[in-house]
């Protein structure tokens, strides 16, 4: 067991660091941040000093060398635009987007597991063929067109809530919704799909034949088994949704770390972009490397073939 935690916590480390590299050359590759920073007209010798302010003047292996000794240290370095830590930045963001992912997850799940246990139940009938279609469009339809249609529907035409911002329980509502939208389509498929492997198990059908009410048999020996993976993908999801609503922010300008993201890139901020970057992989990393290891616990199989 100790030899298959190792690996893959090396494992881990080493998409920790793939990550970093790609996104330091990624950013580099957008243009010059001192081209935003200094005024219209500015002399080279101006540019010249924002380099050597910024450390832009160094070779790009120094620079990476000094972001990843930062980054080792828990610092990912001050902002160009902002002058402010990163760090600071960041968790000034976090409780934003964790606001925003839970009410989408809550979304999600509320929609998603009982419209998939119904369709699973209701295999081949009208249910099963609605839960197709919402799963097709909840997979297909973009989450910012869901956005904007939300705001000309209950922003522009009803007046029931606002298109933007935040501060309110009514703020969170609309975006909630769009970015949940489509990890709803997501959870409904898998509840659906595990409920009938569950359903068709010898121990779901031994408990019919032995006359349980089939209300018993769904909620008591089916759906439990089946929640099993719909969790695991709950748990990775709701990582994902901190750290991905770039688009669902800037639509209904929610002040969130996507938000961030997508100023850092506007004004070429290499930090934040690269620390934004940075932290949403290494948690994703981190509940992938938790699932394993539960996983290795609860199999031995899977240490041995790891």
């Amino acid at each position: 067991m100790k030899h298959y935690i190792a690996r893959r916590v090396g494992y881990s480390l080493l998409s920790l660091l793939l990550l970093s590299l790609t996104i330091f050359l990624f950013v580099r590759v957008t243009g010059d941040p001192a081209s935003l920073l200094v005024e219209p007209g500015a002399s080279p010798q101006d540019i010249e000093n924002v380099h050597r302010q910024l450390g832009l003047d160094q070779p790009l292996w120094v620079q990476y060398w000094q972001f990843i000794a930062s980054l080792a240290q828990g610092d990912l370095g001050q902002s160009f635009y902002y002058r402010t830590p990163v760090l600071d930045l960041y968790f000034q963001r976090l409780p934003n987007s964790l606001l925003l992912a839970a009410v989408a997850m809550a979304f999600s799940l509320l929609i998603g597991i009982p419209s998939g246990i119904i369709a699973a139940v209701r295999v081949g009938r009208m249910w099963d063929s609605a839960g197709k279609i919402f799963a097709l469009l909840g997979l297909s339809l973009p989450s910012f067109w869901v956005g904007l249609v939300l705001i000309l529907v209950f922003t522009v035409w009803l007046g029931w809530l606002p298109s933007s911002g935040s501060g309110t329980a009514l703020h969170v509502l609309m975006p909630a919704f769009a970015l949940g939208w489509y990890f709803a389509a997501a959870h409904m498929r898998l509840t659906r799909s595990s409920m009938l492997e569950v359903l068709g198990s010898e121990y779901v059908k031994l408990a019919r034949l032995k006359g349980l009410p089939e209300a018993l048999v769904i909620g008591k020996h089916a759906f439990k088994n089946a929640l099993i993976p719909v969790i695991t993908l709950a748990g990775i999801n709701l990582v994902v949704m901190i750290n991905v609503a770039v688009v669902v922010e800037m639509v209904f300008a929610w002040p969130g770390i996507g938000r961030l993201l997508y100023e850092g890139i506007s004004f070429r901020d290499f930090p934040v972009v690269q620390g934004v970057v940075v932290i949403g992989g290494a948690m994703i990393i981190l509940v992938n490397l938790a699932i394993d290891i539960v996983y290795a616990l609860i199999d031995p199989r899977i240490r041995l073939a790891g």
